[in-house]
Order: structure tokens, then C-alpha cells, then sequence
């Protein structure tokens, strides 16, 4: 094994275990609060199926990945390839999907000061249990023709161009087809991004106009100690912000990927790192600005129904 494809497999290996290490650990944290009897705020659903969606996007994406730098090539059989591809963009795509979500969630529930907001808050809480679902449903259903492109690596048919992804490769079979399934996705993933950033906005500008409110009533003194709501509100911009920038990278890799005829097998693994790093620090954002475990708020009567 070459020291390249040792240093490749360690990055893979450490990005696969503090995922899965930081994923549990926030569904571990979610455990607890209801075993505790803490309330859930209205978010707290999303960020769940948020992180059953990134454990999944490591598994399938992670462990293969990790195999292959190790040495154990083209271990999965055709129909594994299709399977472990699909789940992952299914995955990948609930985790962008939720995480728009969780920012307009955040945006509407920070707003309903407003009397406006806060009938409108009303009514959307009832379907946030219905939009995530919505989220697994419809990404089941876009991601169809992913397995049709991905196939095991001794397949012995007439390719021209093809992705070689260690353990599987991407196939291309008509030009209008993949440039038609790339404009879906495209077009996809930046009315996401789009939405989140108009969140997003929204929430600073809330925030920012809170904050002018409470010097004014309280003059110079102001406290050090943030609401949760503010807390929960930071830990969803931060976390946006780290998901655009990293959608960015990723955009810009998967164009070159397309653009190039045999792309290089460093290219492909630095756009997968790239491509794997929101799942993994995910996790590490939404736990560090949530305080509900260390205040021990079993003292709160159990109400698992959706709260403020």
C-alpha cells in the first residue's frame, strides 16, 4: 500500500468514525431529553431525521470509501454499488432538505412576536411532522436513475466514459439524459440554498432588531446570557453557513468532475471528502449550542408534543 492511499484511508476512517461518533451521540442527547421529560421544541423533530439521514450518508458513503483506500478494491457487487449510491443520494438529499427545513422552522418560530408570525406558526407547526416524511418521500422518488449510472468495477461492458470511485463507477450512457439530471439537481439543490439563505436573513435581521430593543429598555445594562431560542437560532445560522460554504466546494468539484473526460482518482476523492463533511460536523454545531442536557431540566413535566 502506497503512502498516498494510506494517508487517503486515514482521512476517510477518522471522517467515517467522529460522524457516526457525533450523529449517535446527538440522537443519544435526544434520548435523554425524553427520558428527562424535557420539552421538544419545534425543530427537535427535523434535527432528528436530520442526523437518521447523515448516519446513513456516512455509512453508505464512508465505509466503502474507507475499504477502498485500504486496499480492498471493487469489493461491492453490481447491485451493492446501485444500492450503497442510492442510499446515499437519497440521504445526502434528506440532509439538505432538512436542513432548509430546520432554518424556515427557525425563521417562523423566532418571528411569532408578530401576530401575523405567530398564526402562521401555528399552523405550520401541525406539518412539520408531515414535511419531513415529504422529504424522504419525494428524495425516494427523484433519485430513481441513480442506480441506472453506477455499476460494479469488473462489469464487462462497452463504457466510454466512466467515474472511477475506488470500490464503483458512475457510468454515462446518454449525454441529454445526464445534462437533463444535472439540471434537476442543480436547480434542486439552489432553490435549497436559496431558501436558506432568505432564512437565514430573516433571522439576523429578527435578532439584530431584538437585540436594538432590549438596550433600549434596559439601557446600558445587557445580559451575557442568551435565551435558548437565541442559542437554537445561532446554532441553525452557524449551521447554514457551514452547509452553503461547503455546497459551494462541493458544486465546484462535481463540475469539474462532469467536465472532465477521465477525471483523476485525487479529484474524485477530494470532491467525496468535501461532499462528506457536512454530515460529519453537523452533529458538533447543533450539540454545542444546546444547553437543555447540562441544565438537567428533568424537573419539566414530559410533553412530547411541540413546543415554543
Amino acid at each position: 500500500m502506497s503512502t498516498g492511499d494510506l494517508t487517503i484511508g486515514m482521512i476517510f476512517l477518522f471522517q467515517t468514525i467522529s460522524g457516526i461518533l457525533g450523529n449517535l451521540s446527538l440522537l443519544s442527547h435526544y434520548l435523554y431529553l425524553y427520558c428527562t421529560g424535557c420539552k421538544f421544541r419545534s425543530t427537535d423533530l427535523i434535527i432528528k431525521h436530520l442526523t437518521v439521514a447523515n448516519c446513513l450518508a456516512i455509512l453508505s458513503k464512508g465505509v466503502p470509501q474507507t475499504m477502498a483506500a485500504f486496499g480492498k478494491k471493487y469489493f461491492l457487487s453490481d447491485i451493492g454499488c446501485k444500492l450503497v449510491f442510492y442510499v446515499h443520494r437519497v440521504s445526502r438529499d434528506v440532509s439538505i432538505c432538512s436542513t432548509c427545513l430546520l432554518s424556515i422552522s427557525q425563521a417562523i418560530t423566532i418571528s411569532a412576536r408578530n401576530p401575523k408570525w405567530a398564526e402562521i406558526k401555528a399552523k405550520a407547526m401541525k406539518y412539520i411532522s408531515l414535511s419531513t416524511i415529504l422529504c424522504w418521500f419525494l428524495n425516494l422518488i427523484t433519485n430513481v436513475m441513480v442506480p441506472v449510472h453506477m455499476s460494479g468495477n469488473w462489469s464487462d461492458k462497452n463504457i466510454t466514459k466512466k467515474t472511477d470511485h475506488g470500490y464503483c463507477y458512475s457510468v454515462s450512457h446518454a449525454k441529454c439524459l445526464d445534462l437533463l439530471y444535472a439540471v434537476q439537481v442543480l436547480f434542486r439543490d439552489t432553490l435549497f440554498v436559496a431558501l436558506m439563505l432568505l432564512a437565514s436573513i430573516s433571522m439576523v435581521f429578527t435578532l439584530y432588531r431584538h437585540k436594538q430593543q432590549v438596550q433600549y429598555i434596559h439601557g446600558t445594562i445587557i445580559t451575557s446570557r442568551s435565551s435558548p431560542e437565541s442559542r437554537a437560532t445561532h446554532s441553525i445560522l452557524v449551521l447554514v453557513s457551514t452547509f452553503v460554504s461547503l455546497s459551494t466546494l462541493s458544486s465546484i468539484f462535481h463540475i469539474c468532475l462532469a467536465v472532465l473526460s477521465s477525471p483523476s482518482l485525487w479529484l474524485v476523492t477530494t470532491s467525496e471528502v468535501i461532499s462528506g463533511s457536512f454530515p460529519v460536523v453537523s452533529p458538533y454545531i447543533l450539540m454545542s449550542h444546546d444547553s437543555r442536557v447540562p441544565r438537567l431540566c428533568c424537573a419539566h413535566k414530559r410533553n412530547t408534543a411541540f413546543s415554543a
